[in-house]
């Protein structure tokens, strides 16, 4: 999903109008990966343009702040423009940077953190304490888990995204991002749907059966998990179906239906059941090993994480003695990481499932040190400081939205030695470093890190101390 376009300052009436075609020099990337230019100051953003560029854009689109326009030429190319190698690229919308550089696109995430700093900061390019970005050395076949909707064209199963702005889906049979043991599971699955006549969703009629395909790969383990995302409780020749798969498939180790009747775009629906095999599959980070039901959060990325989770760990600084909370803690992966090098490791998270999960990851792995609580970390956190338990170093993982306003005025209530933000938003992430350094901390470093390589996201690991530390 794309995120919501950053609003500029440009206003009063527009500088242009639909279906006009101007000329325009590319000054950066917006949030989504689009070029960013500027027309006698109106904001106008160019899908596909890189910094540098000069192009000629059609006018698509007026909005009150900013103009979206669509490449007609480009009059000077930037030298970081490549051949995107899927085939499906530009109708996909699943990666929105493949047509530039790797190398480029490490600069350009750097500079995605840097402008949110400057937006809602004090902080400038030069001022800021920021590390190059975190990139892979083959920035190919990274994620270990899809999600492809189910559809039909005439009598063929498909499995694929929806196009760019729209509801056509486009079939994706070898994503280059995905684990070539997903991308065939994917395929093998399509084919025994379409040989079984398994009715496949429709979205518009709401009928039928199958709607998504989610797979996940344990990159150490080799495991393969497949699941069947449907619209009614009962798959018909579902024996057959289970059969045929196991059949074609014999490394799968986990197939799983999960019910979503609802009318939404939420893939799980509330309902899960185990079809064949294990409920869960196993995979390791490190000498760490991790038990993952259907629905478990888990970084898509494992190689990356491990750099990731790496730097957390620099960052911490452990020696034995310090207490550290892991906030947001889902199944346990980054306190987990650090436990053997703390004193005592304490997380929670919202959701009930998540907790289990990451107690049973922590007795897998042999960490006795660890204790893992349902709710919020507003609510436990002032409680064991009352009861003695003062935190050290407390680590931050928040979604999209960034942190509950309430932990950000904990934190500045409990005030550890060191907060260690993990954020997988560049804008929430400032602003509630703004926040923060309201209430004394200071920024120390920011580490960005690709975990997304050729889609516009980036991850940043941050560093802030109590002020008088």
């Amino acid at each position: 999903m794309k995120q919501k376009r950053r609003e500029h300052s440009s206003t009063g009436a527009s500088q242009v109008k639909v279906g006009q075609e101007v000329t325009l020099t590319i000054r950066r990337l917006g949030i989504n990966g689009e070029g960013v230019g500027y027309f006698k100051k109106q904001v106008v953003f160019v899908d596909g343009a890189l910094p540098g560029e000069v192009v000629i854009a059609h006018i698509e689109k007026i909005e009150p702040k900013f103009a979206i326009g669509k490449i007609k030429k480009i009059r000077t190319k930037s030298p970081d423009r490549v051949q995107p190698p899927c085939a499906v690229y530009e109708k996909c919308g699943g990666c929105q940077l493949q047509h530039l550089s790797y190398e480029g696109q490490l600069r350009e995430k750097k500079d995605q953190v840097i402008q949110s700093f400057e937006r809602y900061t004090s902080y400038t390019a030069d001022t800021l304490p920021i590390q190059e970005t975190i990139g892979m050395e083959d920035p190919w076949a990274y994620r270990n888990k899809g999600q492809l909707q189910v559809g039909k064209v005439g009598d063929q199963v498909i499995a694929g995204l929806y196009q760019i702005g729209s509801h056509h889906l486009i079939d994706l049979s070898e994503c280059v991002v995905q684990h070539p043991k997903a991308n065939e599971v994917v395929q093998k699955t399509k084919e025994v749907l379409q040989q079984l006549q398994v009715p496949i969703y429709n979205e518009r009629k709401r009928t039928g059966v199958v709607r998504t395909v989610v797979t996940r790969v344990g990159f150490e383990t080799g495991e393969l998990q497949l699941v069947l995302v449907t619209n009614t409780p009962d798959i018909p020749r579902v024996q057959e179906l289970i059969m045929e798969i196991r059949y074609q498939l014999p490394e799968v180790k986990s197939i799983v239906q999960n019910i979503n009747s609802a009318k939404t775009s939420t893939i799980f629906g509330d309902e899960t059941k185990l079809l064949w095999g294990e409920e869960r599959i196993e995979e390791k980070l490190g000498d760490l090993s991790f038990s993952l039901s259907p629905r478990a959060f888990f970084q898509l990325n494992p190689k990356q994480t491990i750099k990731l989770y790496n730097k957390v760990k620099e960052y911490a600084g452990l020696t034995g003695q310090e207490i550290v909370v892991d906030a947001y803690c889902g199944v346990g992966t980054i306190g987990l990481w650090l436990a053997k090098e703390a004193k005592e490791i304490r997380g929670m998270d919202i959701i009930p499932e998540a907790i289990i999960d990451a107690r049973e990851n922590a007795r897998r792995s042999g960490i006795s040190n660890a204790i893992y609580e349902v709710g919020r970390a507003e609510t436990w956190m002032p409680k064991w400081v009352k009861e003695g338990f003062a935190p050290d170093v407390v680590i931050v993982d928040p979604p999209r939205t960034g942190c509950d306003q309430l932990l950000l005025q904990t934190l500045a209530e409990v005030k550890p030695k060191k907060i260690i933000y993990v954020s997988c938003n560049p804008s929430t992430l400032a602003k509630d470093c703004k926040q923060l350094f309201n209430s004394g901390f200071q920024l120390k470093e920011i580490q960005p890190v690709d975990m997304f390589p050729h889609t516009s996201h980036v991850e940043c690991c941050s560093l802030l101390a109590w002020k008088d530390n």
